[in-house]
């Protein structure tokens, strides 16, 4: 029996990326799609890599023709638009993964960074933050999942095993470089990078909206507060994001001792790879993949540790399906 599945938002990097996964998934029927659209147009028109694949029509979106047609709904929608809907969604009984960062953070953060009052606070409480390698038993009972962000996602996965070992007082050095893809299909940046601009540079030192994501669930898991400084660079690829983290431990540890703690922390993970001691990651890697690579260094009183993912997959669209199996008690790898 194949799960009822929409996509809404379908046609944005990570709508798409979800809509490829879902067509060669074999327990999933696509049966809405929908976005910002000047008329109801087929996807496979949309989007060449579904030619043949997706005949489905893409529409404007109808709430009420989503609940109706499906089971789960997939919202790849812009932050501060996705709590307008999910509500609605979940109201009428159906599991809602939210790609956006409006049920991330509690709604006083929320207002903080996103400059918006939470339209939906009732349900933040509800949502269950879909990092599978933290929270898979939550995320099988839920029926919200905030979908994590890319850069939370590269670094909460690199620092996790060693946050025991962090100094206390001491503050984590995020420095993160992203792919053009990660501002959305029509920002400046992705236009200008297909024009032919391969700059670099950074952005957002220490005022990215991610930044408390990454403190608020670091804080959880180490029962404590976490200070975290992040660097955001945009570099001159299309996809892809290449993390190195800098965090100060207590002690003088081995760096084959905490290797060994990282092999053992992701020993039953199907989509995290440590590296063996010595080698690093690279984003050629990991690009059109699920999975994260990581690989780590000692230096002087720091642990350096190099996180490599594919920003639409493990960092949006992968890890969003990867969430949807383990909730509807399909294999984990499935589709991806």
């Amino acid at each position: 029996m194949k799960i009822k599945v929409g996509v809404v938002g379908a046609t944005g990097y990570t709508g798409e990326e979800i809509v490829k996964i879902l067509t060669r998934h074999k327990n999933v029927e696509i049966t809405s799609l929908s976005a910002i659209i000047d008329k109801p147009t087929k996807f496979s028109d949309l989007c060449e890599e579904c030619k043949d694949t997706v005949d489905i029509i893409c529409k404007e979106l109808d709430t009420l023709e989503v609940i109706g047609a499906c089971e789960l709904v997939f919202l790849a929608l812009p932050h501060t638009i996705s709590m307008q809907f999910a509500g609605q969604f979940l109201k009428a009984g159906k599991k809602v993964i939210d790609l956006s960062a409006d049920y991330r953070i509690d709604d006083k953060t929320y207002k903080q960074w996103y400059k918006k009052e939470h339209a939906d606070k009732g349900n933040i409480k509800n949502a269950v933050y879909g990092l599978p390698e933290l929270y898979r038993k939550k995320i099988k009972k839920a029926s919200l999942i905030a979908n994590p962000g890319c850069y939370p996602t590269a670094t909460i996965l690199a620092v996790v095993p060693a946050i025991e070992a962090l100094k206390k007082n001491g503050t984590i050095i995020v420095d993160a470089k992203s792919g053009v893809s990660g501002a959305g299909r029509n920002s400046p940046v992705v236009l200008s990078f297909l024009k032919g601009d391969h700059d670099a540079k950074a952005y957002k030192i220490s005022e990215h909206q991610h930044q408390p994501e990454m403190i608020k669930i670091l804080s959880d898991v180490a029962n404590r507060d976490v200070k975290l400084m992040f660097t955001p660079h945009v570099i001159p690829t299309l996809r892809g994001i290449l993390a190195t983290i800098y965090i100060p431990i207590e002690g003088n540890l081995k760096e084959e001792m905490i290797f060994e703690k990282y092999k053992e922390f992701y020993k039953n993970e199907p989509f995290v790879r440590v590296c063996d001691i010595g080698k690093l990651p690279s984003l050629k890697n990991v690009v059109n993949t699920n999975f994260c690579d990581i690989g780590l260094k000692v230096a002087d009183k720091y642990l350096v540790v190099v996180s490599c993912i594919d920003n639409l997959l493990k960092g949006a669209a992968g890890q969003a399906v990867q969430n949807m199996n383990i909730m509807c008690g399909f294999e984990e790898k499935e589709g991806l």
